[in-house]
């Protein structure tokens, strides 16, 4: 059971660690990575709280 709210932790450690994102290359329409990286984690993130909850209410 609280293994499942790991999962909320992949986000924060991702965004967390920016010298991993911290460059321009690979562009996307335009948008450095560092951009991109960062607005990929909002519905990644939200699909992981959505996950978290109906796991954790299933699991009552």
């Amino acid at each position: 059971m609280r293994l499942i709210w790991l999962l909320l932790l992949i986000p924060y450690i991702a965004l967390l660690s920016v010298p991993l994102y911290n460059h321009k290359a690979p562009a996307l329409f335009g948008l450095p990575f560092f951009y991109w990286y960062q607005l990929a984690f909002v519905p990644i993130t939200s699909l992981l709280i959505y996950l978290v909850y109906r796991l954790a209410r299933h699991d009552r």
